[in-house]
């Protein structure tokens, strides 16, 4: 399976057109969040209008730049996998938005504990789609804040900001791919134990990702590409 991996777009219009060719190779579109310019939260709805017609399975989370209330706009437009899972071609997606509390400038910062309960869901199904321990092979995560110690969760001064909770929730549930975003100056990929952890980095800025993953004999799902591009 072929993902095209998005974050952070920030009303940029521009260039969601020049991935056209990306978006008609893919078989589904994960996007970590962040629809809306910081403080222009009027520009998300463009962005999601234009994403809407660029790919027919989109799966989305909300970021910490957009109101919260824009929640309802992705699920009306039935691309939200936040709180709730859903299912392509075998594989499980999950997905929890906004950002942990930081500087209370943007409008959905969250504590970590508020931001594990949108994974609820897959608690409640593990015990029938997990293994003996709970551990799933078709979980996908998107989680708009980045886990801790990664690749994906550095800023400048080379501190780690991620989440230490997200972290000790991946090492619980073995997603074989978690994409997430927020952090822009940490686009990376890393692994935790099997999990591959992907930031594409903001399309504002002109990059994305591309992953590929397949299922063995077993019926267990791993990455086999995990790429950082640019427009």
């Amino acid at each position: 399976m072929k993902f095209l991996i998005l974050s952070d777009i920030h009303g940029d219009l521009d260039n969601l057109d020049k991935l056209d060719s990306r978006f008609k190779d893919a078989d589904c579109v994960l996007f970590g969040g962040d629809f809306a310019k910081f403080e222009h939260e009027e520009t998300g709805k463009p962005v999601l209008e234009k994403l809407l017609k660029k790919h027919e399975n989109i799966f989305s989370v909300i970021g910490n730049c957009d109101n919260p209330d824009f929640l309802s706009e992705i699920e009306n437009s039935d691309i939200s996998v936040e709180g709730t899972l859903a299912f392509h071609e075998g594989v499980a997606i999950c997905g929890s938005g906004g950002g942990t509390k930081f500087t209370g400038t943007t409008p959905f910062e969250r504590d970590e504990d508020e931001i594990i309960s949108d994974y609820n869901v897959v608690e409640n199904s593990s015990a029938e789609c997990g293994d003996e321990e709970g551990k799933w092979s078709n979980l996908v995560l998107i989680m708009h804040n980045p886990p801790k110690d990664t690749e994906c969760d550095k800023i400048p001064n080379g501190i780690h900001v991620g989440s230490e909770k997200l972290r000790a929730y991946i090492e619980k549930r073995t997603p074989f791919l978690v994409v997430t975003g927020h952090i822009h100056e940490s686009a990376g990929i890393s692994k935790i134990g099997d999990t591959t952890v992907i930031n594409p980095g903001s399309l504002a800025e002109g990059k994305y990702g591309w992953v590929e993953a397949e299922k063995d004999t077993d019926g267990k799902w791993s990455v086999t590409k995990a790429d950082l591009l640019t427009v």
